[in-house]
């Protein structure tokens, strides 16, 4: 009778664990991608944790990185700051939508002896990066910057090595700005740079690099050169004014009209006081998610997460110097989560 009983209560000890075990796999997200909204999503995620008891694994490897992992199905959800492409979303074998949770901007940032303040025009900023202006005492650049002594030093471009939706930023807004852009070198997560250029992997490898380079400058999301405390130059926009990157002035970038999928582009936005390489940026997720052995109770547990963000998460935002949802983008984003299913059947009431 004793040995039934250790018998009996080892297995019950052994279901019970059984039974745990799967109860956290559900309440555990994996994600990957985006390095620009790492430390957001840090903060969203620990918040969330705490409040819900869900952990959420989030690896910044870059947008490039977390679109090929979602592709892989190895992670619950991606990040990316550039939409994806229809190629892309045909490897995806099936539908994957995505929602924004903040906004951000792409800043000019780089290594001057007094660390002066320095005004770009969108046609130099890309001849600095074509190659074609060398020198930081070029008339291009001190046109625009009266008053501030140049030193006759040689500028070292650094670029993003790895698949990034920082790159795809950038180099959309030259290809609006600079015909010579478009034409030799485009826009896209990675692209092929002209000779001589250093490239560095994630937004800390390219801000590591210049801090530590003088006469470099390379672009980087703003939240890193703030953390690192880099000097960045204000830009002029399609309006003509020179704007700082602010978190006002990034959410005016967003004062257009929305499509329901919310792929909209903001750089070289119109608004007057809007600054020109601002974006959002996405999560991207499967429609159906009844995939990949996949149970109802963790699918249910990513829609709300995925809510929590563009709702109370929301808060978190702006003191991490991100730019938050507008209504409009909020209402298009709940929208979009509203048609996620599992097995046909909307996830979220």
């Amino acid at each position: 009778m004793k040995s039934f009983v250790k018998i009996f209560s080892a297995a019950m000890v052994m279901a019970f664990m059984f039974a745990n075990i799967s109860w956290s796999a559900g309440q555990e997200l994996l994600g990957a991608g985006a390095t620009f909204p790492q430390p957001l999503y840090s903060k969203m995620f620990d918040a969330y944790n705490q409040q819900y008891s869900v952990k959420v694994n989030y690896q910044g490897i870059g947008s490039g990185g977390g679109i090929n992992q979602l592709i892989k199905k190895t992670v619950d959800f991606g990040g990316t700051d550039a939409f994806m492409t229809e190629k892309e979303m045909k490897d995806a074998g099936a539908p994957v939508l995505h929602i924004p949770t903040s906004l951000g901007a792409v800043v000019i940032t780089y290594n001057l002896p007094g660390s002066p303040k320095l005004k770009f025009s969108p046609d130099v900023i890309g001849d600095i990066f074509l190659g074609k202006i060398t020198k930081w005492n070029d008339p291009r650049v001190a046109s625009a910057n009266p008053g501030i002594k140049l030193p006759d030093l040689a500028i070292s471009v650094v670029h993003r090595a790895d698949g990034s939706g920082t790159t795809y930023i950038f180099s959309e807004y030259l290809c609006k700005v600079n015909k010579d852009w478009k034409e030799k070198i485009g826009v896209g997560k990675s692209l092929n740079w002209p000779a001589g250029q250093i490239g560095q992997k994630g937004n800390p490898g390219v801000a590591g690099y210049v801090k530590q380079t003088p006469g470099s400058i390379g672009y980087v999301e703003l939240i890193y050169a703030l953390q690192n405390k880099m000097v960045y130059g204000t830009i002029k926009n399609k309006a003509g004014k020179f704007i700082e990157p602010t978190v006002k002035a990034v959410s005016l970038a967003a004062n257009v009209k929305l499509p329901d999928d919310t792929n909209a582009s903001l750089t070289d936005t119109p608004a007057p006081d809007g600054y020109p390489i601002s974006s959002f940026t996405w999560l991207i997720f499967y429609k159906e998610q009844n995939y990949g052995g996949k149970t109802k109770e963790k699918a249910e547990t990513l829609a709300k997460l995925l809510k929590w963000m563009i709702g109370d998460g929301q808060k978190y935002v702006e003191p991490l110097q991100y730019s938050p949802l507008a209504k409009e983008a909020v209402a298009k984003a709940d929208t979009i989560l509203r048609s996620m299913t599992y097995k046909g059947v909307p996830l979220l009431k």
